[in-house]
C-alpha cells in the first residue's frame, strides 16, 4: 500500500486498487483480490468500479473543501472589540463619560458665552445658532454690516481664548 497519509482522492486515485477508509484502518482492494472474490467479474469491471470510486472521492473532496471555504475561525476573536458586544458594565461606564463630556462641554460654552457683550452674545447665537447672514442681522438690527461683522469677529477671538484656556 501506498503512503495513505493524503486526502481521501488523492489515496484512490493513485492507489493501484479501491481503499476504503475507516476510522481506525485503510484497506486496498487489488485487481486481483477484487476478481478473486468474484470470478465471474472481468478487469473492465474492475476498471469502471475504480472509476466510479474515483468520481465518488471527488465529489466528496469537494464538499468537505467547499465547506471548509465556509468554516471561520473564532480564535483571538474574544479580543477584539469589533466583534463583541460591549458589556452593561462597559456600557453603563461610556455613557456616564459621555454624559460628563457633554456636560464639561456646556460649562466651557457658557463660561465662553459669559464673556461676551450682550450684543455681541445675541449676535453670535443669530449667526452661528440660527444662521442668520452677517447682512439679515444688519437688516434686523438697523445696523450696518460692518458693524455685525466686527461683531462677530470680536466675540470668535474672545470665545478662543476661553477654549484656549479650557
Amino acid at each position: 500500500m501506498k503512503n495513505y497519509q493524503s486526502s481521501d482522492y488523492a489515496v484512490n486515485k493513485f492507489a493501484d486498487g479501491i481503499v476504503y477508509r475507516f476510522t481506525d484502518t485503510t484497506v486496498e482492494i487489488t485487481i486481483a483480490d477484487y476478481l478473486k472474490e468474484n470470478p465471474d467479474k472481468t478487469e473492465s469491471d474492475f476498471a469502471e468500479l475504480k472509476a466510479l470510486s474515483d468520481e465518488i472521492w471527488l465529489e466528496q473532496a469537494r464538499v468537505e473543501n467547499a465547506q471548509t471555504k465556509k468554516n471561520v475561525s473564532i480564535h483571538g476573536l474574544e479580543e477584539t472589540d469589533l466583534c463583541c458586544v460591549a458589556s452593561p458594565e462597559d456600557a453603563l461606564l461610556a455613557a456616564e463619560e459621555q454624559s460628563e463630556y457633554r456636560k464639561l462641554r456646556r460649562e466651557i460654552a457658557a463660561r465662553a458665552l459669559a464673556t461676551l457683550t450682550e450684543v455681541q452674545r445675541r449676535r453670535y447665537l443669530l449667526h452661528t445658532i440660527n444662521g442668520l447672514t452677517t447682512r439679515d442681522i444688519a437688516e434686523k438690527e438697523g445696523v450696518s454690516h460692518v458693524a455685525v461683522v466686527y461683531s462677530l469677529e470680536q466675540a470668535e477671538k474672545k470665545i478662543k481664548k476661553v477654549l484656549a484656556n479650557g
